[in-house]
């Protein structure tokens, strides 16, 4: 029983294998590298020099760094409410099964998939003041993205569109999985579309909500692509994520150390988010459907 035992553990392990090769290459080697470099002193050319806390005491007491934190912030409140709402609504009407559903389904997630960097440049294109598709339209000269009260909404705009069709698939999924049985249970009782809404469908969504709120903010937190392609951070720093201004650090300022203390910042902020939310809705979420 013992051999047995033992060569179906070894078993486990060698099936395991590939799956933790991948975590800890690409995931935890990673991050012990990231703490390594946040110590050091490294402008990518030269020899690497250990500094101690000198890094981390130059991010905390930098306020750009706490501008963009402040400018990350306001961008995930901007986008995850919007696109969480849109997408609950858009999976509601696909739920119906309206002649044409498929296609619409196709048609939402088609911005998901395609690269945000290349639908950043679309989107400049559209936006530009001169040539720009919105601008000939309208008639008139408008500076979408480098008037500093429009260039966060435009942005955080943008990168709605792009992600709402990824939230209503999720949403629809939910939405599939909910028994017709409770449905017309409730339906039979007198209660009212509304009422249904609120009180069955809200509450049986609640994993899909965590999975997508957890995912939209995680997500929110590291645009990169769409910011640098539609505003490069500016004016005035309105869109300097922190994913930018890591970037601007490590390969504008050739300051690695400083990216790698402000990356690590943003890792400990998202995980202590993902952990209150998951504290929120451990006593709100039931996956039994039966």
């Amino acid at each position: 029983m013992a051999r047995r035992r033992f060569r179906d553990t070894l078993t486990g392990y060698a099936l395991l294998a590939p799956s933790l090769f991948g975590v800890v290459m690409f995931l935890l080697l990673p991050m012990l590298v990231v703490g390594w470099l946040s110590l050091q002193r490294w402008d990518l050319l030269g020899p690497i020099r250990f500094v101690g806390l000198d890094n981390w005491q130059a991010v905390l007491t930098d306020p750009t760094f706490g501008r963009s934190m402040a400018v990350t912030f306001g961008f995930i409140a901007l986008v995850v409410p919007v696109q969480t709402v849109l997408g609950l609504a858009a999976a509601m009407l696909l739920a119906r099964g309206l002649p044409g559903t498929g296609f619409f389904r196709t048609l939402y997630v088609l911005p998901w998939i395609c690269s945000p960097l290349a639908i950043a440049v679309l989107w400049r294109w559209i936006l530009s003041p001169t040539d720009g598709a919105v601008s000939t339209v309208l008639g008139h000269r408008i500076e979408w993205l480098t008037d500093p009260t429009l260039a966060l909404p435009l942005v955080s705009a943008v990168t709605v569109w792009t992600n709402v069709g990824y939230v209503t698939l999720f949403f629809l999924a939910g939405i599939l999985a909910i028994p017709n049985d409770v449905h017309d249970a409730a339906r039979i009782d007198g209660a009212t579309a509304w009422q249904r809404f609120r009180r069955i469908t809200l509450p049986m969504l609640r994993p899909t909500l965590f999975f997508v709120l957890v995912t939209g903010i995680v997500s929110a937190a590291q645009v990169f692509d769409t910011v640098y392609a539609l505003t490069g951070g500016g004016p005035d720093g309105r869109t300097d994520l922190i994913a930018h201004r890591i970037y601007a650090e490590a390969f504008g300022s050739a300051a690695v150390g400083r990216a790698a203390v402000m990356a690590l910042i943003l890792f400990v902020l998202l995980l202590g988010i993902t952990l209150v939310q998951h504290i929120y809705f451990r006593r709100r979420v039931s996956y039994d459907l039966t």
